[in-house]
């Protein structure tokens, strides 16, 4: 997990720390997504234009950690600078790309996990 861009040992303490002994209870990568707080929402119910925000419950430390990774990723990682160049013209705030870089970011993480169950384990 360290190996990802941006991904430091707080990062990775976290998402250790909320998966748990047990990372096979995290049925889904959506499901894992809200466990983190990083499930789309809609905005509203009116006319918004089909826009979506990053819901307010699931763990705050780990959506801290998953923040603090797509940051350094906007300011150092080249495919994260591409991907601002691309949808900062089409008209996407940067709230916006930091929600889809954040759910990204939570998708490469959760198939760290089912990948590499044993390194999860936690031993005395």
């Amino acid at each position: 997990m360290l190996d990802r861009f941006g991904v430091g040992v707080d990062t990775a303490a976290e998402i250790l720390i909320v998966a748990g002994d047990n990372p096979e209870r995290i049925r889904s990568e959506a499901a894992f997504a809200k466990l983190a707080g990083i499930s789309p929402v809609p905005t509203g119910a009116g006319k918004t234009g089909g826009r979506h925000r990053i819901s307010h419950g699931g763990h705050r430390q780990l959506n801290a950690a998953i923040y603090r990774t797509v940051i350094v990723r906007m300011q150092y990682h080249q495919p994260t600078l591409d991907y601002l160049q691309l949808r900062t013209p089409e008209g996407m705030t940067k709230r916006e790309i930091i929600r889809y870089l954040k759910r990204y970011v939570i998708r490469e993480v959760y198939h760290d996990i089912k990948r590499r169950p044993e390194a999860m384990t936690i031993t005395s």
